[in-house]
């Protein structure tokens, strides 16, 4: 009996550590635009979305409830000090309002989006 629930209690380890090594590292957060917004070309109108960012595949995504809006590649980079909120950086190119990067509330990095990355979801 107790060589059987000593078998559990180890499968049951096993089971979770393999389960945060498949799921990996992802950040999420609730972001807002205040105007119409290109994210890799695909236009994104104002309002509240959820940004959710997984560091092994480098993709950036933006739901609105549970549909995808918008996915992108994006990059880490360190900045000088933690950050208070979320914050969302955006550029006006052309007529435009591009998205350049969004840091989560208390990251020491920014969220820089790629250039070149994928795009889905529709306006």
């Amino acid at each position: 009996m107790k060589l059987l629930i000593n078998g559990l209690m180890v499968a049951c380890l096993l089971v979770t550590l393999a389960g945060t090594t498949v799921f990996g590292n992802t950040r999420k957060s609730n972001i807002a635009f205040s105007v119409d917004t290109k994210v890799n070309g695909t236009l994104v109108k104002k309002g509240k979305y959820e940004a959710v960012f997984d560091e092994q595949s480098g993709e950036l995504s933006i739901f609105k409830g549970a549909k995808l809006i918008a996915k992108t590649s994006a990059r880490l980079e360190k900045r000088d000090q933690k950050a208070r909120g979320t914050e969302v950086q955006t550029i006006l190119e052309g007529m435009d309002q591009k998205l350049v990067s969004i840091t989560f509330s208390g990251s020491h990095e920014n969220l820089v989006v790629g250039q070149a990355g994928m795009q889905a979801g529709g306006n």
